[in-house]
């Protein structure tokens, strides 16, 4: 089955995985996907990922979900660019996501990375999505 949206999918599939309180969730794996769980792991939204061999050439990503007090550390993980519309940003147009305290995922030319590093790396690029 193909996916007009993966990136969409993966914060689909992490949303509702929290909305029951799972302790992870399973999906495809992309290697801008796991750029993405890297990010999430490194700015403490996730306890951590794995990649797996699922045979037949394919990988599986697997993102343990982190709670604090019961309730899921992510309170909004919302995809912004998306197929249809593409948002990119400079690196001085990079949004802000609640005052500081959420981040956007940004892919630059350096990479995938949290606004607050490509504001450090005077890099802009496509706005992935926002995490708070």
């Amino acid at each position: 089955m193909s996916l007009s949206d993966p990136i969409a999918d993966m914060l689909t599939r992490i949303r509702n995985a929290q909305r029951v309180a799972l302790p992870s969730v399973t999906m495809p794996s992309s290697t801008q996907k796991e750029a993405i769980a890297r990010v999430l792991q490194d700015e403490g939204y996730i306890a951590g990922f794995q990649v797996a061999d699922a045979g037949n050439n394919k990988r599986e990503l697997s993102i343990e979900l982190k709670y604090f007090e019961g309730r899921p550390v992510i309170d909004e993980i919302r995809r912004v660019s998306r197929s249809g519309l593409r948002i990119y940003r400079g690196k001085d147009s990079l949004p802000k996501i609640q005052g500081g305290l959420g981040i956007a995922i940004v892919s630059t030319p350096a990479g995938v990375m949290s606004d607050r590093d490509a504001r450090a790396g005077g890099h802009g690029g496509e706005v992935l999505c926002i995490v708070s």
